[in-house]
Order: C-alpha cells, then structure tokens, then sequence
C-alpha cells in the first residue's frame, strides 16, 4: 500500500467511523472497486486507534470525569455514583461486541470478502437509520443496566461490514427511551472501549504480519484522527436534530448501486 492510498483510506476510515454509514463496508468495497490490496491487520489497528483518540479528545472533559470517579472510587476517596455507575454500564454495553468478536472473528472476516453481502447490509443499515426518523427522543438523560445491555447488542451487530455501528447505537438508545443528546453521547463513548479492545488483541498479529509502511501508516492514522473529529460533531448536530434518518439515503443509494455494479459484471 502506498502512501497516498493510506492517507485516503484513513481520511474513509475517519469520515466513516462515526457518520453512521459503516467505515468497515466503505472500506471493504473501496479495496474491491479500486483493487486496493488489502492494507492488513496492522492498518486495520493503527486507524482504528487514530478515531477511538478522536472520541477521547472530543468528549475530554467526560473521559477524564469518569477515569477520576474510577480512581477515587479505586483508592476509597469519594463515591460518585452518577460516573460509576456510567462506566459500569461502558462496561456491560461492551460485553456484547466482545463477545461475538472473540467468538466469531473468523466467520466476521469473511464476511469483508464478500462485496455483495457488504452492499446489503449497507441497505440494512439505511433502514436502521430509516427507523431511528421514526422515533420519538425519550426523556431519559441516563442508561439503565438493561438501556447498556440493547445499545451494546446492537453494537455487536455493527461488527458485520455495511451495519453502522454509530447509527445502530444511537437508534438503539433512542428505542430505550433516552433522549437524543444522551443516546448520542453513550453510543460515541461506548466505541471507545471496543475500538481500542479490538486493537489491543489485533496487536500481536499486527506486528507479526504487517507490512504496511511506516509513512502509511502514520499519515494514514493522523488521516483518520483528523476526519474523525468533524464527523463526530456532524453525527452530534444530526442526532440532536433529529436528522439521522436523513443518511438512509446515502446508504441505500451507495448499497444498491455497488450490488448492481457487482451483479452486472
């Protein structure tokens, strides 16, 4: 992979994470239509990183609320209840993904290999965001255990290439009830945890197979840290503006013309 090729498919990776139109089906079928060979595991784990740091800067100030209510609550300083009990519900939320990630890998890799099944879930994906324009935004400014546990299935489903995991979250959260602000923020910092879990079990076979180059790599993170940040404040204006179903389009759009190109040929 050259470098240019690493900048592009990191500025995908970053704009794609968090607009809620799957980064892992752009990615997919941009390697198949540009015959872009595969950059590897070790690509896959640096621009991966590069967007989880994107949600840290961005939502800072509520990172480092919850890591010091954890380290208080750790050294028995102070109990505060609303940022633990926050971070416990990151915690189950990721059980899910974590689960079906150890469990499934091999099937899920597949499934990246696969153009036309990527191309349908991409649809899939824009009748998620459909659903979510016919959600009424509940009350709730908070999760429950059991609001962690639907939001982090339908995390867990994201791991399929074309499902969004950003759009299956916030219409996840939106279903249990919360309000659009909170449905937005609990599914951006639940990819933290995901993201960077993913990352540190794909690191040892990031250093033993891959081959991508240095230059690519790094550009190819900064690339997808940069075009993470303004798509996080893009998904955040269309949450709380109730505009998220308006990104259906572009799925089913995208979705059917790479299933009728790839059918065709």
């Amino acid at each position: 992979m050259t470098v240019l090729q690493g900048i592009l498919l990191g500025l995908l990776q970053g704009l794609t994470e968090f607009l809620p139109v799957s980064s892992s089906g752009h990615l997919a079928l941009a390697e198949h239509f540009f015959s872009i060979e595969s950059p590897g595991v070790a690509f896959e784990v640096y621009v991966h990183f590069g967007t989880a740091v994107a949600v840290i800067v961005f939502f800072r100030r509520r990172v480092a609320s919850i890591l010091v209510a954890i380290a208080r609550w750790a050294v028995r300083l102070q109990h505060d209840a609303d940022e633990l009990r926050l971070a416990a519900h990151l915690i189950v939320g990721t059980v899910p993904a974590a689960a079906i990630g150890y469990f499934l890998a091999p099937k899920v890799e597949r499934a990246f290999d696969n153009p036309v099944l990527v191309s349908i879930l991409l649809i899939v994906t824009g009748f998620i965001l459909w659903f979510s324009g016919k959600l009424f935004p509940g009350t709730k400014s908070r999760t429950t255990l059991l609001d962690a546990v639907a939001i982090g299935a339908a995390q867990a489903l994201a791991i399929l290439p074309g499902i969004s995991r950003s759009g299956s979250t916030v219409t996840a959260g939106l279903a249990v009830g919360l309000d659009r602000k909170a449905a937005a923020e609990f599914a951006f910092l639940l990819s933290v945890p995901v993201i960077l879990g993913a990352a540190a079990v794909s690191f040892r076979d990031a250093l033993e197979v891959g081959t991508t180059s240095g230059p690519a790599l790094a550009l190819g993170t900064l690339a997808a840290f940069v075009s993470a940040i303004p798509a996080i404040y893009v998904l955040l204006k269309a949450v709380t503006a109730g505009k998220l179903a308006n990104f259906a389009y572009y799925c089913w759009i995208v979705g059917a013309l790479s299933l009728a190109f790839i059918l065709t040929r």
